[in-house]
């Protein structure tokens, strides 16, 4: 069974999110490290996606040293592939939302121990 959600009414292109959903399951472990991911066929029927769309997304994880081929086998997991996810959204996750919250912090007149305190307040809420 197929669990990837693809939103084709979204601006991010298909093949991006195909590429984006295998990764996040990679990082759950639903598929891990050496093990095989499902072929393009499978995933083609299963999310009623062209083949060729699916292998652009795998492709592209390819490229990003996420997964690799075994001729005649199929796509199958790269070893330190969930340190190397990790790592790269870390980085993402500090352009996208920490500078740009330290930049609106000092804006507001807000120093960087208040942001914290501010974010550990917000810990102890959830």
């Amino acid at each position: 069974m197929i669990a990837l959600m693809i939103d084709v009414e979204s601006n991010e292109p298909i093949y991006l999110q195909i590429a984006r959903n295998l990764e996040e399951e990679i990082l759950m472990g639903v598929y891990p490290e050496q093990e095989q991911i499902p072929s393009t066929t499978e995933l083609s029927i299963g999310l009623k996606i062209n083949p060729a769309t699916i292998l652009k997304g795998m492709n592209q994880l390819v490229k990003d040293g996420v997964i690799y081929k075994k001729r005649g086998l199929g796509m199958f997991v790269c070893p330190g592939a969930v340190e190397n996810l990790r790592s790269r959204r870390q980085s993402e996750f500090f352009v996208k939302y920490i500078i740009p919250l330290m930049n609106e912090g000092e804006r507001l007149g807000i120093s960087p121990d208040q942001i914290i305190e501010m974010i550990q307040k917000g810990c102890d809420t959830t």
